[in-house]
């Protein structure tokens, strides 16, 4: 695992270009032919096919990706125990999840033609909201109907868990609530040195999507060394350079932007209404780097060909 200052002199190099982060994991698997209609999501072919994920991985690698994202968004102990697993098997899993990623990085980087005008690239193990677990589309809510400390016990063994699994440093995504940010920072304090993004799910130009003020997560960050940056995801791409703004206003924190394809999500259907909105805002994102992002991909509906499309743009 990297230390937190050598991420943060990485992202805030900025005669460097931006870190190229990669798109949505289940978008790529369902592009695949896999059926991820399943409260473990993307997680389930951790026990199914965990080598079409790593497969995913390389391909968003060769895709131009600096930053590869482990499939353990949706990954919990109580999901797995949902569906008859042990605990120790469950442990396995989540970890398991972080070493695919890393095996895909580190066969991606074995080859020197690989590394041609390339830094090495890093494995951000996810770290999902609780609103995944509950796989009734809460993480575009905010909305748990439970306390604070039943949030902290969710998530505490996974933090555990991923803080030592050889990934580079953790990814907190999707979070729509301030009380969660809250949460996952208290257990960063439990893991000292591992460095860590906080990126957030909002539903306004303002506000996460329990109705809590962007700018409020970020000054929680900016106190925070091991914070390395801070942003948001999944959201619509339009958002994303107000959001940007209203961070920048409040933390010197380099940002950090992977939004989603525009569409809306249906809940109760399990999937994403058709949007006019284009595929992915290729576009945008230059205005994003002037917002002060260095870390710039994509979410759900975004696959390897938008990820490549953004490396050029970027890059060139």
């Amino acid at each position: 695992m990297l230390p937190p200052a050598l991420l943060h002199d990485r992202l805030r190099d900025r005669s460097a270009a931006p870190l190229i982060l990669d798109g949505g994991l289940a978008t790529a698997l369902e592009q695949k032919g896999f059926d991820l209609a399943d409260p473990l999501w993307s997680a389930k072919l951790l026990i199914e096919a965990p080598e079409a994920i790593r497969q995913v991985h390389h391909e968003y690698l060769h895709a131009g990706a600096d930053c590869i994202t482990a499939a353990s968004y949706q990954a919990s102990l109580p999901g797995f125990a949902a569906r008859g697993i042990s605990s120790v098997q469950g442990r396995e899993l989540i970890v398991r999840a972080v070493e695919l990623a890393v095996q895909a990085r580190d066969a991606f980087w074995a080859h020197a033609a690989n590394r041609v005008g390339r830094v090495r690239p890093l494995v951000a193990a996810s770290v999902g909201p609780y609103g995944a677990y509950l796989a009734d589309g809460s993480e575009y809510t905010g909305t748990y109907a439970v306390a604070d400390h039943a949030l902290y016990d969710f998530h505490a063994e996974r933090w555990h868990l991923l803080a030592d699994s050889g990934a580079d440093l953790l990814a907190c995504e999707t979070i729509p609530a301030s009380r969660e940010v809250a949460v996952l920072l208290s257990l960063s304090r439990e893991s000292p040195g591992v460095p860590l993004w906080m990126s957030v799910c909002c539903g306004s130009e303002q506000t996460l999507w329990d109705g809590s003020f962007v700018s409020d997560v970020g000054r929680s960050c900016e106190l925070r060394e091991d914070v390395v940056a801070v942003g948001v995801n999944c959201v619509k791409p339009h958002l994303v350079q107000p959001l940007l703004h209203r961070l920048r206003q409040v933390t010197a924190k380099p940002l950090i932007a992977y939004p989603n394809a525009g569409e809306d999500y249906d809940a109760a259907s399990g999937c994403w209404l058709p949007s006019h909105a284009p595929a992915h805002c290729v576009g945008l994102a230059r205005a994003w780097v002037a917002a002060g992002a260095r870390a710039i991909g994509g979410c759900c509906r975004v696959g390897t060909e938008q990820i490549h499309q953004l490396r050029d743009s970027l890059h060139r």
